[in-house]
């Protein structure tokens, strides 16, 4: 049974670094300069806060849960790091860290102490946390401190080449990738989205597990919120808007069941990267000419790409789900 699992899994994760192969060649042959170090580096900056997202989203999803206040706390934890930009980097990012762990753990209270469904508990933190991150802003734009070190971590980067929120989001791909595939929670992860009353009968501690997945989440929307107020030179309350649907739609692009119980780490990167990719071809094509499509157009491009993915997934899926209620 393991064996299926783990060669459908991996099916899932080489079909959609495949795509990003072919995506990454078509555009290259199209357009002048889109594997230029400019370009390279400005997409893995900015897209730095989406795969974070996506990846602490690709743990609760892998326990049949959602989280759909990571773009709020985003936003929140932007107006936290701009706040405390004055003191360094030393001291915004882990405020800014902090904010999302306690986001994640209200929410697991809710979740595994209410009783509450993932869907309410995380809506209704959704709009707490903007709430809270227009009061803390007073409905506007907070700027950083540029004479400390804090906007050279988003503006500046390691050795002259990477940009520092990339180093970021590559710490926490790997420690993400060792913990779901090399330890005891990982497992307990992936048991309690395939059957979490099988989990329970097996001794495996459910609420703990899914406490560490909301807060792993809530952790990541924090680090996001640091990219995006150091990059951008102030604290966003009103950005992060829909940026709980992109982090979805990366997972399940990345083969992750929406019902739990399957899905990689690499492969969500990959769905992040290859939805980032999309959007940077249509930049290009705005460029060119070809097109001509606002901003706006990009949260209709999302929503119907999310759509299509999981219409094919729940036809792919529907077997192996039925398989696993079987086998």
């Amino acid at each position: 049974m393991f064996g299926m699992f783990n060669r459908s899994r991996d099916l899932r994760t080489e079909g959609v670094w495949i795509a990003v192969l072919l995506v990454v060649i078509f555009a290259t042959l199209r357009y002048d300069n889109f594997m230029g170090l400019y370009n390279v580096q400005t997409f893995f900056g900015y897209n730095s806060m989406f795969i974070l997202i996506a990846l602490g989203m690709a743990l609760v999803i892998m326990t049949g849960g959602i989280d759909l206040s990571v773009g709020s706390v985003v936003a929140l934890s932007s107006v936290v790091a701009a706040y405390a930009s004055p003191y360094g980097i030393e001291v915004a990012l882990p405020a800014a860290l902090l904010t999302g762990i306690a986001a994640g753990a209200i929410n697991a209270f809710l979740i595994t102490k209410m009783r509450i469904v993932p869907f309410i508990a995380t809506l209704a933190m959704m709009l707490g946390a903007r709430g809270m991150a227009l009061v803390l802003a007073d409905n506007k734009s907070v700027s950083v401190d540029w004479t400390s070190n804090f906007t050279k971590f988003g503006l500046t980067r390691a050795f002259g080449l990477i940009p520092w929120a990339v180093i970021l989001a590559a710490v926490v791909f790997l420690a993400l990738w060792i913990m779901l595939e090399r330890t005891t929670l990982g497992r307990r992860i992936l048991t309690i989205g395939g059957n979490p009353e099988a989990a329970k009968l097996m001794g495996v501690p459910v609420n703990q597990t899914l406490a560490i997945t909301y807060i792993i989440s809530g952790a990541c929307a924090g680090l996001a919120g640091v990219i995006l107020a150091s990059g951008f030179g102030a604290g966003q309350p009103l950005e992060g808007l829909g940026w709980e649907l992109s982090a979805i739609a990366s997972v399940v692009v990345g083969g992750t069941l929406l019902t739990g119980g399957v899905g990689s780490i690499p492969a969500t990167l990959a769905g992040a990267v290859l939805l980032g990719l999309i959007f940077n071809i249509l930049n290009f094509e705005n460029g060119l000419g070809v097109i001509s499509l606002s901003a706006y157009w990009q949260s209709v491009i999302r929503g119907g790409f999310l759509l299509i993915v999981v219409i094919l997934q729940s036809r792919s899926g529907g077997g192996l789900a039925r398989r696993r209620g079987t086998t």
